[in-house]
């Protein structure tokens, strides 16, 4: 996660041969997209509003944020639009249940997924969720089996998504998220140091 930190950093970062980078806002990775180089691989890790679709897709290799059956449909329709015929996505579950974060309630998933056709330019891979804000380290544990739990469900249920992806842990607590079977892990901080307040 790059998010806050001016291209100027990214760039050292690459330079250290790191390609993945991801971003929370769409304007701000758009940004930074334009004057890195060519052959970096942007993640969209946070909410994406139903009218940043068309800027954002073909521009990321994941969207790590689909939540809503009104997100799935502006892609689909986006898509057509531009000729994309894959938009490869994680569904945000919010693992916490917390009101303050995105994402779709763990018993809400299937429906989602059900709206997701075998046909349909979007693919899923996997999962993404946020450990609650705790450092109770079995509350987080529990957290990230719960997730795994599901996307084991959901893998035996929709056959034809892949389920490849359990995007699960942060700078704070990624050892964990490791232990618990997350394989695409968010360290941000880890590389870029704290972030500022603003961000």
């Amino acid at each position: 996660m790059s998010k806050t930190f001016p291209s100027s950093v990214v760039q050292e970062a690459y330079d250290c041969g790191i390609r993945e980078f991801g971003e929370n806002k769409v304007q701000e990775l758009l940004s930074k997209k334009k004057k890195l180089p060519g052959d970096i691989r942007w993640h969209l890790i946070g909410h994406l509003q139903t009218n940043k679709v068309k800027q954002v897709l073909g521009e990321v290799v994941l969207i790590h944020s689909l939540d809503r059956l009104s997100l799935v449909r502006e892609i689909e329709r986006q898509a057509e639009k531009k000729g994309i015929r894959q938009v490869d996505c994680l569904i945000q579950v919010n693992i916490s249940r917390e009101e303050s974060k995105f994402g779709v309630l763990p018993e809400a998933i299937g429906p989602l997924v059900e709206a997701v056709s075998r046909d349909s330019v979007i693919k899923i891979l996997g999962l993404m969720g946020i450990a609650p804000f705790t450092e109770d380290e079995q509350q987080i544990r529990e957290s990230f089996r719960m997730i795994r739990r599901v996307q084991d469900e959901m893998r035996s249920k929709f056959v034809f998504h892949k389920w490849d992806i359990l995007s699960i842990g942060m700078t704070q607590d990624y050892c964990w998220a490791i232990e618990e079977g997350g394989n695409l892990i968010r360290i941000g901080s880890a590389v870029f140091g704290a972030r500022s307040i603003q961000g």
